[in-house]
Parts: C-alpha cells; sequence; structure tokens
C-alpha cells in the first residue's frame, strides 16, 4: 500500500469523541475538557450594552458585573479589536486581560455570574441542562466549519472596536446573536 492511500485511510477514520460532558458536571470537568467546551463562536467578544433609564453619561459605557430586572441588554456587531473575525479566535489570547481589562476569563467559579453569555454558548447551554449543540466542533472532529455553516459563529458579521466612533456604538445593535438553532 502506497503512504498516500495509507494516509486517506488513516484521515477518513473517525475517532469517537468521549462525551464527557454527558456523564460530567461543569464542576467535574478537568481543565482541558472545560477548554474544548468552548464553540469558538465568539459571541462573548461582542460589545453588549445594557439599556438603563438611570445610567448617566458619564457611567455610561462603564463595565458591569450584573444586570437587574429592569435592565435590558442587546448585543451589537462590534467585536473586540483582537478578534481575528476569520478564523473567530483572540489574536492575543494568553495576554487578553491584561490589553482588555473588561474581558472576562470564564471558569468553572464565575459561570453563575457571566449573565451575558448567549443562549447558545456551550457552557450556558449545559448549565441550563440544554445539552451540547449540533454544529459543535467538538461533533465534527474539532472542526468549526459546522459551526460556521450554521450561522452560530461571528464570522462574517462583525466590526472591529477600533474601526468604529464611540457616538455611533448604537447603530450595530443586532439580534443574530440571541439565535439558538437547537
Amino acid at each position: 500500500m502506497s503512504k498516500k492511500s495509507n494516509r486517506s485511510i488513516i484521515k477518513s477514520k473517525k475517532m469517537p469523541v468521549e462525551r464527557f460532558w454527558e456523564t460530567k458536571s461543569l464542576d467535574e470537568m478537568s481543565r482541558p475538557e472545560w477548554e474544548s467546551l468552548c464553540d469558538g463562536c465568539a459571541k462573548c467578544c461582542l460589545h453588549k450594552f445594557i439599556d438603563d433609564e438611570s445610567t448617566t453619561d458619564e457611567m455610561d459605557l462603564m463595565p458591569t458585573t450584573h444586570i437587574t430586572e429592569s435592565e435590558q441588554m442587546s448585543y451589537s456587531s462590534i467585536a473586540c479589536h483582537l478578534l481575528n473575525d476569520k478564523s473567530c479566535q483572540c489574536s492575543k489570547y494568553e495576554q487578553r486581560t491584561e490589553l482588555v481589562p473588561d474581558c472576562v476569563q470564564l471558569t468553572q467559579d464565575n459561570l453563575d455570574d457571566v449573565f451575558f453569555m448567549p443562549t447558545s454558548c456551550t457552557y450556558r447551554r449545559l448549565k441550563e441542562g440544554r445539552g451540547m449543540p449540533s454544529w459543535h466542533p467538538l461533533l465534527h472532529n474539532g472542526k468549526k466549519s459546522a459551526m460556521h455553516q450554521a450561522g452560530m459563529s461571528v464570522r462574517g458579521k462583525i466590526v472591529k472596536d477600533n474601526d468604529v466612533q464611540l457616538e455611533d456604538f448604537e447603530d450595530y445593535i443586532v439580534l443574530w446573536p440571541l439565535h439558538d438553532i437547537d
């Protein structure tokens, strides 16, 4: 058998995925398991706004750690300037919290406090008992193509925050980040 045909046989074999998310709680997962749950959609990198009539101009763009029942959060199509809009990955992942102090590192300890994750987020779905989405890369040999084809990522839908004037931010409010297909 030639090396070329041997490679194609190996390539065509799909390795079964250990479905640890079905047998372990989020708290029981190892760090690598936890990290692999991130679907890579990059919706968490979008700027979000909270509509609150009591907010003053000085506080208007300040970060927050909570949302009240009287407030409504809106997503925008404006993404962090560190986001690679083709791969939907942070270009400075290891330094992101230093370069962007408002960037939140999602962990098992703070998942309950991260209210801004979209309904399609795998961490949120598992926390709410809704299971892994059908388009998740773990279910597609680690490839993001099913996610992109399903329209669940930010690919092709964003502008960078350093390309938008602050006074124009509200012109970029969108509903698509809230879309969840299964």
